[in-house]
């Protein structure tokens, strides 16, 4: 990608939007925009034609909405696709379902004065389309509902399982949860994701898993075969209470650039229950978890993280394997067994 321009392509049924996308990607001296279609089935003949590196895609359209021409390409013509999204329920809803299906990433529009705050969203539309030419996408393959899940031989609150991710962790999360037991270890989940986006994720993966998922409350008890998400703008942290496990909710400021920061909940994790608790980070770009996977590695928990061949963007696992954080790189299809593998040990352990 460094010898040539990345070549985009923008979808989007309203003139307007295509117009300001446009404009805003011809900004980058590495971006060349190549089209802009109205709609999926013109879309449909300029992919053919210009092969672009990158796509945006407006989730809602006339003719062919998103999704479905999201999943004709990545079925057909796997490329990496920057969903265009609004931030209302059913925006979100539909951003995750995409997300799921091998989207990278996403914009999202204003929701007032739509042609002044787009130009603020200038910078994150460039980064992401560049991020997205780097991207290693597949084929798609739909996350569906296991039901063929069977407990597995541990049980014990004492063992927390804490995981991090960013981009591409919405579709490596699902594939990791749904597959849990009904009594996998206590789980905790910081994603980096907006507000109204984390209960709409949550409330997804609860449909689909054994386990129970739900967005974070502050106060919340975490026990075995429940998984909390930090929700969008909040940090989670976890704290004792008497003999519980409980979840913290804070507004602190942001760190490593994000609310909720995978580092945050990390440290947390490293303090409260130290060799009892297993660290996860999955894929996704920058560092935000790798000290604090180092802090849960250094207080004697286990730590995971996905390896490079499997990470849609070898970010923070790469940073945190560097810095000496990871004990052990996994393919995203492994480390569900590790997981349970490390749990059923420490409870073994816990009972002697």
């Amino acid at each position: 990608m460094s010898e040539r321009k990345i070549k985009a392509l923008v979808v989007d049924d309203s003139a307007l939007m295509r117009k300001l996308i446009t404009s805003m990607l011809s900004k980058s001296p590495v971006i060349d925009v190549v089209g802009a279609a109205p709609n999926p089935l013109v879309a449909r003949d300029m992919i053919k034609a210009l092969k672009p590196d990158v796509i945006t895609l407006d989730v809602e359209m006339p003719k062919m909405d998103g999704i479905s021409f999201l999943e004709k390409i990545m079925t057909l013509r796997p490329t990496p696709v920057v969903m265009v999204s609004s931030l209302t329920q059913r925006g979100a809803s539909v951003t995750l379902q995409a997300l799921e299906m091998g989207a990278v990433d996403f914009v999202a529009k204003p929701a007032t004065d739509l042609e002044s705050n787009m130009v603020h969203l200038g910078d994150e539309l460039i980064a992401k389309v560049k991020l997205a030419a780097i991207t290693k996408v597949k084929p798609l393959k739909k996350l569906t509902k296991n039901t063929n899940i069977a407990p597995v031989a541990f049980n014990t609150t004492e063992t927390i399982l804490a995981i991090g991710a960013s981009t591409g962790g919405v579709e490596t999360l699902g594939r990791l949860l749904v597959d849990m037991p009904p009594n996998a270890p206590a789980t905790l989940v910081a994603q980096h994701m907006p507000p109204n986006f984390t209960k709409n994720f949550a409330e997804r993966l609860n449909k689909m898993c054994s386990v129970r998922v739900g967005e974070a409350k502050d106060g919340q008890r975490v026990v075995p075969g429940q998984v909390w998400i930090a929700p969008g703008d909040k940090h989670l942290t976890l704290v004792r209470s008497g003999a519980d496990y409980v979840c913290r909710l804070t507004e602190d400021a942001p760190v490593c650039g994000h609310r909720p920061s995978v580092d945050v909940l990390f440290e947390s994790v490293a303090k409260a229950a130290g060799a009892r608790s297993i660290g996860v980070i999955l894929t996704g770009m920058g560092k935000d978890g790798a000290k604090g996977l180092l802090s849960m590695r250094e207080a004697g928990a286990s730590t995971l993280g996905q390896d490079e061949a499997t990470s849609l963007v070898y970010g923070m696992p790469k940073v945190a394997f560097e810095m000496g954080a990871v004990e052990k790189q996994l393919p995203d299809t492994k480390i569900l067994a590790a997981i349970l593998k490390r749990a059923a040990e420490s409870t073994k352990v816990l009972r002697i």
